[in-house]
């Protein structure tokens, strides 16, 4: 299926994708990727380190006539998200993405396609083994592990760049170019309970929650998307406030900068409750297909009768926990006063387990401004351990304040107008890209983010538009060559 990616145009930026996505690159397991980018430096001849943490840096001198012009850092990551769809049979530890062409869009074959950030890496590589190509001096950086604590950058010392402009190739709509970005925190709520055992007098049930969108926890989290684990969640209250339903086991969603788009139960039901059971779950599914049909019009809610179990939750824990998930926010919290339409802080619930006599709760709280961060965390956290779970935070990232008026903004902005005869959306978004981390070891670097057309990141629904990346490239490009 790849070997279409490779004929398209710009060639060499399409061939380095393919290649790229040949090579697992989960978050934390990035040592394949990086030998794969180091080797590619070190064919080319250029000087090509590793910091100590695993990030890569490549420098290309410039082209003639360009040594003195201001040097350029050209910044993507390396790992990707790896999510698939349930019923899809893939080993992201051993398997390159399955990739093929739709029209105008490259998609992936039931898995994340790598899109984020591997366009972003792919072109940098392009620019590095180009040789027709004007542009100043380059530093290109290659971080590891920012899908899930940005590790990389939070680890990359100063004084290892000299570069004094940065060229983020993260973002995913192709008009806009992003000057700042929300920061970010990971909550862990864990938890035990007792597991007790069920009468033979009950039924066992799987209940299943698919079908759903899906997508970035902060570049689509204003769009209403379902989240799995809370509708997940709702059923099982209503169930609850109408039989004595037992909970076995509860498992949904997956990493925290993904909307969930599934969730799984195995539950108990009493021989003479089972028609108000079919009853309240047609009634449910009927209600949120009705609310999701703009957003997520494939979803679905499933009950199948599978081998009875004989334990479940105990009833207090099980009690608790549903209204705990139940009260825990989800999606927007604050828009911002200041920048429209710019979401200002919002709550992920990426992860419900319960099995085994143990939960977790997984969130991811995003904001640009940091006390309104630390806030939300409190209320979260206040939630969690009304029930005695044991709360913990990790991963805390600043947010990156914008400056309109840099002299990289100011150039990018007047050649988006030439070249495509409109205003470029200058903004701040509420995903987190590295550049508020990277500017604590650079303040005086100038950052700016851009890149192409990108749908349904951090799902198996995501994809790149092919024009998209042609605009992208040739934007790009010239930027390259304007630059003082």
């Amino acid at each position: 299926m790849s070997s279409s990616i490779t004929q398209l145009t710009p060639q060499s930026l399409w061939s380095n994708f393919a290649d790229l996505n040949a090579v697992p690159r989960a978050s934390k397991k990035e040592e394949q990727v990086i030998d794969f980018i180091v080797n590619f430096g070190k064919k080319l001849g250029l000087p090509t380190q590793i910091d100590d943490i695993g990030n890569v840096i490549i420098k290309k001198p410039a082209t003639k006539g360009m040594e003195n012009r201001t040097t350029v850092v050209m910044q993507s990551h390396l790992d990707m998200v790896h999510q698939k769809n349930a019923d899809t049979d893939f080993d992201f530890a051993t398997e390159g993405i399955k990739m093929f062409v739709d029209g105008d869009w490259v998609k992936a074959d039931g898995t994340t396609l790598g899109a984020d950030n591997g366009i972003g890496v792919a072109t940098i590589m392009a620019v590095l083994e180009s040789t027709d190509i004007p542009h100043p001096p380059i530093e290109a950086l290659f971080t590891i592990d920012e899908e899930t604590g940005m590790t990389g950058a939070l680890g990359l010392k100063g004084g290892l760049l000299d570069g004094k402009i940065m060229l983020n190739l993260d973002t995913e709509d192709d008009n806009e170019l992003t000057i700042g970005c929300a920061g970010g925190i990971d909550i862990t709520a864990k938890g035990t309970y007792e597991i007790k055992m069920v009468d033979a007098h009950h039924d066992c049930f799987k209940v299943t929650i698919k079908g759903l969108s899906g997508g970035h926890s902060g570049m689509d989290i204003h769009k209403g998307l379902a989240n799995a684990n809370k509708l997940m969640n709702r059923f099982l209250y209503l169930v609850e406030e109408k039989i004595d339903i037992k909970i076995n086991s509860i498992d949904g969603g997956g990493l925290r900068n993904a909307i969930p788009r599934e969730s799984f139960a195995i539950v108990l039901i009493p021989h003479d409750d089972l028609a108000t059971f079919q009853a309240l779950a047609e009634d449910f599914a009927a209600t949120i297909q009705a609310e999701y049909k703009t957003t997520d019009p494939e979803l679905m809610l499933e009950i199948d009768g599978v081998d009875r179990v004989n334990t479940a939750i105990s009833d207090i824990i099980q009690n608790q926990l549903l209204r705990a998930i139940y009260a825990c926010p989800n999606g927007i919290y604050r828009m911002s006063p200041d920048i429209k339409d710019l979401v200002q802080t919002s709550n992920n619930l990426a992860r419900v387990l319960v099995k085994d006599g143990k939960y977790e709760i997984l969130c991811l709280t995003r904001s640009s401004v940091d006390s309104e961060k630390m806030d939300l965390v409190s209320a979260i956290t206040s939630i969690f351990e009304l029930i005695d779970a044991r709360v913990s935070t990790s991963g805390d990232y600043p947010g990156w304040t914008p400056k309109p008026d840099s002299a990289i903004v100011s150039l990018m902005s007047d050649l988006y107008r030439k070249r495509f005869n409109e205003e470029p959306h200058v903004n701040a978004c509420h995903a987190g890209l590295e550049c508020g981390i990277l500017g604590t070891n650079y303040p005086e670097m100038e950052m700016i983010s851009f890149g192409p057309n990108i749908r349904g990141a951090h799902s198996p629904d995501e994809r790149v538009q092919i024009s998209s990346v042609q605009k992208f490239w040739g934007y790009l490009v010239e930027t390259l060559a304007q630059i003082a």
